[in-house]
């Protein structure tokens, strides 16, 4: 039977960032054992929240509770991005890099206790590793190789292998299916289902609703609070969607009662003003005795001024209920993208790709997606096409979208990134731009060192399809990395109008759908 024990509490928890930024505010809530999906809008705070559970992140006040307490290690992370010194190995990676060290100072005539002490039961600890790292799809890798030689996808299947040899007692997942191929889901979603071996607390950031599904609970960050429903994405969008639908009906139902209270003051006031001016009238014309005259004025005033104040104490209560229902109902925000035409004719060849079978000209507004398994060489083509060291490039109008957003300037401005890309344009009109991708007002000055990992790819998102002159060609390599799911929506839509020239590299078999992906190169 499901645990519905909190596992994880937060109390009153606030972080703030050195300038004053708030990025959790006063959270009170439990993640309960088991699994949970943690979603919400990029830079709501998700990731932040999982670096102050590793311990990685003092709150600026309030409290938490994490199961097996202590230093950090009690518990496993992977971070979103994962990018580990050029030095790591695979056994480093693993967990089990020590280990190693030990056995092979010992096979080279060590007599050293300590060498025997850390090596303990664990005597074919190399042989069960590489069976695991095969397991998970990854075999041939040594367990020697350095991390940088892996691809993106391997190397967080390679660190999702190390968490659940470690079997901590909480482990934190950032967005762990970026990157990864069909064959890496599978074993993810398998992992995630069978999680108790590993972990009794499992706590996932994600937007893929494939492996939400798979949780048994969900928690949403939204609008400085978390809610935590006991079942999975689907099953939590449907309540949200009722009790949206429900909120929206009682905020018409409390705009129609102010309406009417609007409407009843009117028609009050306009009845009082009506005796009023027959009062003053037969006052003049001193149709009756001056002091019978004097009281229904005085008695007319007296009672106008009580209805008055009724009816505008019946207004505000009707607004006051108005702004209640109002604040039960979402107002998600979302990007906004608009691709201007960057005039490709149809005949003209924008591109040949080395493939394989020998090679692909792409002509006119054509799009090509490159699939192929993790390690396959899919980034390494782009990175060459796009540096010239393999295929040809026709147009020298080309945005590229690496996998990462590595390439920003940890301490330059949202605005200054994106204003290399259109170094011309009026600043204000930048500003605009960016306000549709919700970099807005003071957004615009944030440091790129502070924003999510969702923010930073708008970031980079921003910088790709402002550039002027508008790209004829866009080569995006895994665009979706990191998005949330109203912002994939809008790329979506901005792609799929898009009149230049597109190659997107991407595992998700529904985007290349949506982006109606006419040719396919599959690397093997």
């Amino acid at each position: 039977m499901l645990s519905t024990h909190p596992s994880v509490v937060l109390d009153d928890l606030t972080v703030t960032w050195p300038d004053g930024t708030p990025v959790l505010d006063h959270l009170t809530a439990a993640f309960p054992a088991g699994c949970t999906g943690l979603t919400g809008a990029n830079g709501t705070g998700k990731s932040t929240l999982l670096r102050v559970l590793t311990g990685e992140l003092s709150p600026t006040s309030g409290h938490l509770s994490v199961p097996g307490s202590g230093p950090p290690h009690d518990v496993g992370y992977l971070p979103q991005r994962l990018t580990p010194d050029t030095d790591v190995t695979v056994a480093d990676l693993l967990g089990v890099r020590g280990i190693l060290d030990a056995l092979d100072r010992i096979g080279h005539g060590s007599t050293d206790p300590a060498d025997f002490d850390t090596v303990g039961d664990d005597w074919d600890i190399g042989d069960r590793c590489l069976a695991d790292l095969a397991a998970a799809g990854l075999d041939g890798i040594a367990l020697t190789r350095r991390v940088r030689t892996l691809s993106g996808g391997q190397t967080v299947l390679t660190a999702l292998v190390g968490l659940r040899r470690s079997r901590h007692e909480l482990v934190l997942l950032d967005e762990p299916t970026n990157n990864l191929d069909r064959h890496a889901r599978e074993y993810l979603y398998d992992a995630v289902a069978g999680h108790t071996s590993w972990a009794p607390t499992l706590i996932v950031v994600s937007h893929d609703v494939e492996l939400l599904d798979l949780m048994d609970h969900t928690a949403e960050l939204h609008t400085g609070s978390l809610t935590v429903f006991g079942g999975p994405y689907s099953a939590y969008r449907e309540q949200r969607a009722v009790q949206q639908a429900a909120a929206e009906q009682a905020l018409s139902t409390a705009e129609q009662a102010l309406k009417t209270e609007q409407r009843q003051q009117v028609e009050a006031q306009t009845r009082l003003a009506r005796r009023l001016r027959y009062a003053k009238k037969d006052f003049a014309n001193k149709r009756r005795p001056k002091q019978i005259m004097n009281n229904r004025k005085q008695e007319a005033q007296v009672s106008a001024g009580k209805l008055r104040t009724a009816m505008a104490g019946d207004v505000e209560s009707a607004q006051a209920a108005v702004e209640k229902k109002a604040a039960a109902v979402r107002c998600d925000d979302h990007v906004r993208i608009d691709l201007p035409d960057p005039g490709v004719p149809a005949s003209r060849v924008i591109a040949e790709l080395p493939t394989p079978s020998g090679g692909v000209i792409l002509q006119g507004p054509e799009r090509l997606a490159v699939t192929g398994d993790n390690g396959c060489g899919k980034t390494r083509l782009l990175e060459d096409l796009v540096h010239g060291r393999r295929g040809c490039l026709h147009t020298d109008r080309v945005g590229y979208l690496p996998q990462r957003s590595d390439d920003l300037d940890e301490g330059a401005t949202v605005f200054n990134q994106v204003r290399i890309a259109a170094p011309s344009a009026d600043p204000q009109r930048i500003r605009a731009q960016l306000a549709r991708f919700l970099f807005r007002k003071d957004d615009v000055d944030r440091r790129i060192g502070v924003l999510s990992g969702g923010e930073r790819f708008r970031v980079s998102l921003a910088r790709l399809l402002l550039t002027e002159p508008t790209n004829q060609l866009l080569i995006l390599d895994e665009p979706t990395n990191n998005l949330d799911l109203a912002t994939v929506d809008a790329l979506v839509e901005a792609l799929a109008s898009y009149r230049g020239a597109l190659i997107v590299v991407s595992h998700d078999e529904v985007l290349l759908d949506r982006l109606r992906v006419g040719s396919r190169v599959c690397l093997s």
